[in-house]
């Protein structure tokens, strides 16, 4: 299940044990709408595995700059609290979903 992750909230959403995917995006950017449905997917099937947060970055502006985010969508995976992967841009469904069983591996 997909986390709407804030300001307010990220410290107890990154306090868990499991693999992080965080999609940092915008209301108003056409290709974070693509790439909604792929992330809400793949959040539901990876349940209890992998967490995974949504991230506005216009409600998480402090959590945006710890990650320097400056394009949106970005997509970072997170294990043991190091980035060990990302992109930019949008994807298939296919190439999102190895990078979240490489993030397992």
């Amino acid at each position: 299940m997909e986390v709407i992750v804030t300001d307010n909230n990220a410290k107890d959403f990154f306090a868990t044990e499991l693999p992080i995917v965080i999609d940092f995006s915008a209301t108003w950017c056409g290709p974070c709408r693509q790439l909604a449905p792929i992330i809400d997917e793949l959040a539901k099937e990876y349940d209890g595995r992998i967490a995974v947060g949504k991230c506005d970055i216009e409600d998480a502006v402090e959590l945006t700059d710890e990650y320097n985010i400056r394009n949106v969508p970005t997509v970072l995976f997170i294990k043991d609290g190091k980035v060990v992967d990302k992109f930019v841009g949008s994807k298939s469904k296919a190439d999102v979903q190895k990078m979240f069983d490489a993030l397992l591996g």
